[in-house]
């Protein structure tokens, strides 16, 4: 440990993982260290069941009924990856995929009126699907057979909507739907949280509706994939491809101090020892003096 690096990340974060499979691969020299014994850092699967319980101070141990510990991967902060999304086109791109097994995810349902219905996915599972009436279906097929031709560099495709200033309500009102389009539209497609987006310009909105639709064309049945181990798997991954290209990892290595020399950063010291580097990438819980909150997610 007690050598010059070109770059030493702390924490196993995805961000923090990525960014040194990248710069591996570039030829610099990596050292990777965390203080948790297992990779992933806030975004981890936690596996057995049992490390979750003492991760989260829970007293006693998993009831039988929940089967064996091995069996389980909790993810601390669940998610799904878009099938055509950023981080897909990254893990095909840097061939990470080829340490990942994927699942697609049956089928994604909203909750409307007390009932449950599924999101239609299919031509055919739209036109049967009792979330709208038959010349609402009409009127929607208009408007996602639009969002497919849209593409912002090319004026031919707005048909007299600005992406830049006409707001998503106008859009909708442009193909007349109705109330209960908008939110499924709004909600279970471009999937917002609130309906803040429809007085913001439709550009956005457009290409999160486009992206559903191109993710749900590439492998059928739902546009959602999901590593088959949680997503835990996504941050070794990238991990692997650094270490392939010479990348050093140490888990279970507590940080005891960033070394700071007229106010540059020049090594980190970690039970006594002190590994030196050019550059330091950490996420922000190694660095709580230098940082500000600024919110939170409760989930």
């Amino acid at each position: 440990m007690n050598e010059e690096y070109d770059v030493i990340v702390l924490g196993t974060g995805l961000t923090e993982c990525i960014l040194s499979g990248i710069m591996s691969v570039n030829g610099k020299k990596v050292l990777h260290m965390d203080r948790n014994p297992y990779y992933g850092g806030e975004s981890a699967s936690i596996t057995p069941l049992e490390d979750l319980y003492k991760r989260f101070k829970i007293p006693g141990a998993p009831p039988a009924s929940m089967g064996r510990g091995r069996d389980w991967n909790v993810d601390l902060i669940p998610k799904f990856l878009m099938a055509n999304g950023q981080l897909v086109k990254m893990l095909l791109y840097t061939e990470v995929t080829r340490y990942l097994d994927f699942k697609v995810t049956e089928g994604s349902f909203v909750y409307k009126g007390g009932k449950i219905y599924k999101v239609p996915s299919t031509e055919a599972e739209a036109l049967a699907s009792s979330l709208m009436g038959l010349f609402e279906k009409r009127r929607f097929r208009k408007f996602l057979v639009y969002v497919a031709n849209f593409d912002e560099n090319d004026a031919r495709t707005f048909e007299g909507v600005d992406p830049k200033k006409t707001a998503m309500r106008e859009v909708y009102k442009k193909f007349d739907l109705g109330q209960d389009v908008i939110d499924f539209t709004g909600h279970a497609l471009a999937l917002y949280r609130t309906d803040d987006y429809l007085d913001q310009p439709c550009c956005e909105t457009i290409n999160r509706i486009k992206l559903y639709s191109e993710s749900l064309a590439r492998y059928g049945k739902s546009p959602y994939l999901y590593p088959l181990y949680g997503l835990g798997e996504l941050p070794q991954g990238f991990a692997r491809l650094s270490a392939i290209y010479g990348g050093t990892y140490m888990l279970n290595k507590p940080i005891e101090e960033i070394i700071v020399q007229d106010g540059k950063v020049i090594g980190v010291k970690s039970e006594g020892e002190v590994a030196r580097c050019k550059q330091l990438i950490c996420d922000p819980s190694y660095v709580k003096d230098r940082v500000e909150k600024v919110g939170q997610v409760i989930r």
